[in-house]
């Protein structure tokens, strides 16, 4: 009971995405067998416990004190000291969750404790946290929806929304929202209009206007632009409402408008059908993936632009793990060192040697990237709005108008970008890439910068090389990646985004981190110890999607 009050302190330091701490819900007595262990489960069901961890410095019966909750992440922590069996009891336990069909994480560590050694070790505290934080993302995705407004944009795959996919491993429903919902709301005024004159005020206020790029046949006229800077804000204002509901709706007398989808994640297709008429969804999907807006703080929304669904899951994997705003990005150019040498006379040095990618989309990012991300509760709205300016969007792209940040990432933010994919034949896999932000001589990044769209903002990103496979040069992790965007998150969290994907089922087919730091249910060896990424596919195949 003691390591069960010690360790329930230890994660009870974590938080939800929302911020608000995890609670821990601690078995009213120990656990010997069938009967306690009934009880301690009802009283777990009554709480919504999302996941378990059973702790021991002794042995007990595996088999009958087993968390059998089928979609359940759980650990077992069994203490690494000789007067008492608690490493036996971790062995047979981890035997019988194999044999039964249940992964479980074991936490064993490395070093013997004494009977009167009451602490939590180092390399146990780093698992038991890493259990916590997957186990809280993998619990919160249950009963919720993706909320995809639109369809299909361009041809894009991962706007092909998959609704088997989100009900299977993440346990999520699929909400098909029209486009013309959006229209209808703007049209008949089904929004909030005190909210909306106090958004707009706010822009005015706060959204410093760019450089207009387009030719001067192409530029509109400031009437226009400021009847899209109108539209902009309302679809805003519309878009969280579709995702959340918004009370103020029903005293509006709009009842259903006001219940929302119950939205966890979501996309809006925009391009073309949208785009090629009405001012794109750049001003909404930038404000919604953000950790503020005219109302302060509050937890960004996991929200893709041209509805790229996959995206929007890999943007929430980071989200539910870190608590901070997610990166959207066009994994667009590999920069070689030899082509930034000739383009602008600058050698890349540092992290960037090998090479960079220049991460850009056409369109929204989190403006929290303008500056070094944090926790949504602890950001710099401020500084990120001062830094960021928002330009007439490129006719071209863009006949229905809008308006496009423009931000530079500062170099040195350690950070993570992923991937998830699907594949016929094989299902969901994700890749994942730790690296760096890179900072370019000025005249050096205006340089690449305009060769493309500059409206739009931009990442330099240095990913870490190891010489092998995927990861041998930075070109190589170009050409690799699995489709044409990615997510970022602040933080190397590559090591919880693995631990997490085992507990959903999703292989990696792909990272760069050292094998130590890979954790995931003790059952994966039983499938192969010596090529590690080969086990997870056969593990995952084995186990099929958590929800079933």
């Amino acid at each position: 009971m003691a390591m069960a009050q010690s360790a329930a302190a230890l994660l009870g330091t974590l938080r939800h995405s929302s911020g608000d701490p995890v609670e821990c819900v601690v078995a009213e007595t120990c656990i010997g067998g069938a009967s306690e262990s009934a009880r301690a489960d009802a009283l777990f069901a009554a709480s919504g416990v999302g996941a378990t961890l059973t702790v021991t410095p002794c042995w007990c019966y595996g088999s009958e004190t087993m968390d059998m909750h089928a979609t359940r992440p759980k650990a077992v922590w069994g203490l690494n000291g000789t007067e008492r069996p608690g490493a036996v009891y971790l062995a047979a336990s981890m035997a019988g969750h194999a044999q039964q069909g249940l992964p479980a994480f074991a936490v064993y560590g490395r070093d013997v404790q004494d009977p009167s050694d009451a602490s939590i070790p180092a390399d146990v505290k780093d698992k038991l946290l890493r259990f916590g934080r997957a186990a809280i993302a993998a619990a919160s995705t249950a009963g919720t929806s993706y909320v995809a407004i639109g369809g299909t944009s361009m041809g894009i795959a991962g706007s092909c929304v998959d609704p088997a996919f989100f009900r299977r491993y993440l346990g999520m429903r699929v909400e098909s929202v029209d486009m013309s919902e959006v229209a209808r709301r703007i049209e008949h005024d089904v929004y909030d209009g005190v909210e909306y004159s106090r958004a707009r005020e706010w822009v005015k206020e706060h959204c410093r206007e760019g450089k207009d790029w387009n030719s001067p046949d192409k530029r509109r006229d400031r009437a226009r632009l400021d009847e899209e800077w109108d539209l902009s804000v309302k679809m805003a204002l519309i878009g969280r409402d579709l995702m959340i509901g918004n009370p103020r709706l029903a005293e509006l007398g709009h009842k259903e408008a006001a219940e929302g989808h119950d939205g966890l994640a979501g996309g809006f297709q925009g391009q073309r059908q949208w785009t090629d008429y009405r001012p794109n969804g750049d001003f909404m999907e930038a404000v919604l993936t953000s950790s503020f807006d005219w109302n302060g703080r509050r937890e960004p929304f996991a929200f893709a632009t041209e509805n790229d669904s996959l995206n929007a899951v890999s943007m929430l994997l980071g989200q539910l793990l870190t608590g901070t705003a997610q990166l959207f990005c066009d994994v667009r150019t590999y920069w070689s060192p030899d082509s930034v040498l000739r383009a602008t006379g600058y050698r890349l040095s540092g992290h960037a040697e090998g090479g960079i990618l220049h991460l850009i989309n056409s369109g929204p990012a989190a403006l929290d990237w303008a500056r070094v991300p944090g926790r949504w509760w602890e950001s710099d709205p401020e500084g990120c709005l001062v830094a960021t300016e928002w330009c007439p969007s490129i006719t071209e792209y863009f006949p229905g108008g809008g308006w496009s940040t423009r931000f530079l990432t500062p170099g040195g933010i350690e950070c993570t970008m992923c991937r998830l994919n699907l594949v016929e034949g094989l299902g969901p896999v994700l890749q994942i890439a730790e690296g760096w932000t890179v900072e370019l001589p000025a005249e050096g990044h205006r340089t690449l910068d305009e060769r493309t769209n500059p409206t739009w903002p931009t990442t330099w990103f240095a990913p870490r090389l190891t010489g092998q496979g995927a990861f041998s040069t930075c070109y190589d992790v170009m050409a690799a990646w699995g489709a044409n965007h990615g997510a970022v998150c602040v933080g190397h969290i590559g090591a919880d985004l693995v631990a997490l994907a085992s507990m959903l089922r999703i292989p990696v087919d792909r990272h760069n981190l050292d094998r130590d730091a890979i954790f995931r249910p003790a059952s994966w060896q039983r499938f192969g110890t010596t090529d590690a990424e080969s086990a997870d596919f056969r593990a995952c195949s084995a186990y099929g999607p958590l929800f079933g």
